[in-house]
C-alpha cells in the first residue's frame, strides 16, 4: 500500500463497486469512455514527440515499460498494451483488477495487474499514467511523489484531473451526476486540484512540466483537446 495512506478507502469501495460494468459504454464509466479518444491522442502526441517516433508508427512503445496507476478496469492501459509496451496496471479496488484481467484476457493481452498503489511499483517506467486518480487520493502530494519516483531518466509522466474552477462545478458535479453520466458521489469538487497547484507538486517532487493541455467539451464534438484548462486538463513532465 502506499506511504502516508494516500488511499482513500472509501473512494476505493466506491469506485470497485463500479467495476462490473467499467467496460459498457453507456453505463457508470460513460463519462470516462467518452473523455478516452482525446486523452489517447494527447498521450500519443507526447510519446511522438519525446521519443521522435512516427505518427503512423502502430507500435511505439515497444521495448518500453509502462505504468497506469488507478487503471480502473483496464480503459486507458489496454491501448498502451497495443501500441507495444509492457503495461503495469495498479488499481486499489480489487473489483477493478478482476474485471481489467478478464477483459484483458479476452483481448488476448499480457498486461501486469496488481492490485495497491503508487508504491507497489516496482523499478522504473518508461512512461507513467495517472488519469482522473488524482482527485480521489487521500494525499495528492504523496501520490505525485509516489508517481514521480516510478519515472526512468528518460521517461515521461502524463497526469490529468478535473481543474477547480465554477465551469468544473456545474458540469461535472452538478449536471453530469444528476443526468447520470456521472455516479453520484464520484466527485468532491472540494479536491478538485488546479494547473498551478498540480504543478508545483510535480516539480516538487523533481520533475519539469512541459506541457499542459486543456480537454474541452462542446455537443458538437464531444470532448477534444483544448487551450482551455477551466473543465480539464492533462500535463506531462520528465526527470529534471
Amino acid at each position: 500500500m502506499e506511504k502516508a495512506g494516500t488511499i482513500d478507502p472509501k473512494e476505493a469501495a466506491h469506485f470497485g463497486a463500479l467495476a462490473a460494468d467499467w467496460w459498457d459504454p453507456n453505463g457508470s464509466s460513460a463519462m470516462l469512455h467518452k473523455l478516452n479518444p482525446a486523452r489517447l491522442k494527447y498521450i500519443r502526441e507526447a510519446i511522438d514527440h519525446h521519443w521522435r517516433t512516427d505518427e503512423r508508427d502502430l507500435k511505439p512503445l515497444a521495448g518500453k515499460r509502462v505504468a497506469d496507476v488507478g487503471c480502473g478496469a483496464g480503459l486507458l492501459a489496454e491501448p498502451l498494451a497495443r501500441l507495444g509496451a509492457a503495461v503495469t496496471g495498479i488499481d486499489a479496488a480489487p473489483e477493478n483488477i478482476a474485471a481489467a484481467r478478464a477483459h484483458a484476457a479476452g483481448q488476448g493481452l499480457a498486461i501486469d495487474y496488481r492490485v495497491g498503489g503508487a508504491e507497489t511499483l516496482e523499478g522504473r517506467f518508461d512512461l507513467v499514467t495517472s488519469l482522473e486518480v488524482v482527485e480521489h487520493v487521500a494525499d495528492p502530494q504523496a501520490f505525485v511523489g509516489a508517481l514521480a519516483a516510478a519515472v526512468a531518466e528518460d521517461g515521461l509522466l502524463i497526469l490529468s484531473t478535473p481543474n477547480r474552477t465554477t465551469k468544473s462545478r456545474l458540469l461535472l458535479v452538478g449536471l453530469a451526476e444528476a443526468v447520470g453520466q456521472i455516479p453520484r458521489g464520484t466527485h468532491d469538487w472540494g479536491k478538485f486540484i488546479t494547473p498551478d497547484e498540480l504543478k508545483a507538486m510535480v516539480e516538487g517532487a523533481g520533475l519539469d512540466v512541459i506541457d499542459t493541455a486543456g480537454l474541452g467539451f462542446s455537443v458538437s464534438r464531444g470532448f477534444a483537446l483544448s487551450a482551455d484548462l477551466s473543465l480539464n486538463y492533462l500535463m506531462t513532465a520528465r526527470r529534471a
